[in-house]
């Protein structure tokens, strides 16, 4: 199923395996997974060769994460390196929770479900 809608506009909320750091797990013992169709992500993750943490920053205004010279006035200070990769979107990702037989679909976001 996953290969299905990844990459896309999704986050899966599913079970965190024994190999998932504690750092990474939550209380509910979940890891969120994401694999964005952004071309500049992929190639950076491919020369990585491992996974990428991110969170949600804090904010009021979307717009505030998604234009990469307000992202650089607000956050250069304290980053290594901005990517102008162009204003990104401005509606989220779709998030499903898999963590039961039932998925549920938690935030309808910019991915479409039909599952």
């Amino acid at each position: 199923m996953l290969k299905n809608y990844l990459p896309g506009p999704y986050t899966f909320i599913l079970p965190a395996s024994k190999q998932v750091p504690k750092i990474l797990q939550t209380k509910k013992s979940t890891i969120g997974l994401r694999i964005p169709d952004n071309v500049i992500c992929r190639h950076i993750l491919d020369i990585l060769g491992n996974p990428l943490l991110s969170t949600s920053l804090p904010g009021e205004m979307v717009e505030e994460y998604t234009d990469p010279e307000i992202i650089h006035e607000k956050f250069g200070h304290v980053v290594d390196i901005v990517i102008d990769g162009g204003t990104g979107g401005m509606v989220p990702s779709t998030i499903v929770d898999c963590v039961t037989d039932n998925w549920i679909i938690t935030r309808q976001g910019a991915g479409e479900w039909a599952a």
